[in-house]
């Protein structure tokens, strides 16, 4: 590997066999080198290899002023989603995730604590990435003897979702009271509660998660379905009355309008979430 550019001391931009370039971490790596030189391969801890430029040099600029350890503890824990958990991320996660990490750090270090307003929805509706974020808390404490508090892993759980989705961080962030409110519209409308527990229930939870994927994705489904659609609204005309109302919803939090498509497939769900109590 052929370095390219020397970002610090314990990171640079290198090209691989191939002639990709690639981010390269570790202590001292960057060290009394320069552009040309071989990287030292006794010095490598971690090598980033990201597809999208614009992303490659988010991370370098990010890394440029970081300290090592938050680096690797937050490369860590990625690597745990994706080896332990098998998500599928976008590469973005690299830089929010870091950063995310590293700000959370230096608020704390300053006697700044941000509330995190959606954490019961966060752990009702994403209860895996807040697993996971409560696992990036117990790394952090165990690799920089740092305690962040609950609120962080809510946060954390968020970028993941965001990376799993890809989707944009304010968008993962609309996504938890969406839920909820989605979720209020049907015991609302149907008058009904909802077992949590019921493979139905997680069933639905699913749809509607990449079903908002979908609305903020701007992937939404095309109205290729209008007789199914009309069978299932003369079939089921409750749950189909108050998919139009979660629809009526939707179009004024998002500003996108789901086609009838998307009414019949989510009417579908709301049945078998609800025919237990019905």
């Amino acid at each position: 590997m052929i370095i390219q550019k020397i970002i610090n001391n314990n990171i640079i931009s290198a090209y691989d066999e191939s002639g990709a370039e690639i981010v390269v971490m570790g202590r001292g790596i960057g060290f009394g080198k320069k552009a040309g030189n071989q990287v030292p391969d006794d010095r490598i801890e971690k090598v980033f290899r990201i597809q999208s430029h614009s992303v490659a040099e988010q991370l370098q600029e990010l890394l440029a002023n970081m300290p090592l350890e938050h680096v690797k503890v937050s490369s860590d824990i990625i690597a745990y989603a994706k080896e332990h958990l098998k998500l599928k991320l976008n590469q973005s996660i690299y830089v929010t995730l870091t950063d995310h990490i590293n700000f959370a750090i230096e608020r704390l270090n300053q006697g700044i604590a941000l509330e995190n307003a959606l954490l019961w929805e966060i752990k009702r509706f994403y209860s895996q990435e807040f697993e996971l974020g409560q696992y990036a808390l117990k790394m952090i404490h165990e690799k920089l003897g740092i305690d962040l508090p609950e609120d962080e892993a809510g946060f954390i759980a968020l970028h993941f979702v965001n990376a799993e989705y890809g989707t944009d961080i304010r968008d993962a962030w609309n996504f938890p009271n969406l839920m909820k409110e989605i979720l209020a519209i049907v015991k609302s409308e149907l008058q009904i509660d909802l077992d949590e527990q019921s493979i139905h229930y997680e069933r639905f939870v699913t749809h509607v998660k990449f079903l908002l994927q979908r609305v903020y994705r701007k992937e939404l489904l095309p109205n290729e379905e209008a007789e199914w659609a009309a069978m299932v609204k003369g079939k089921y005309p409750k749950e189909y009355c108050c998919s139009e109302k979660i629809a009526e919803y939707i179009e004024q939090a998002t500003g996108s309008k789901l086609s009838g498509e998307e009414i019949m497939y989510l009417s579908i769900h709301i049945r078998r979430v609800t025919m237990v109590e019905l």
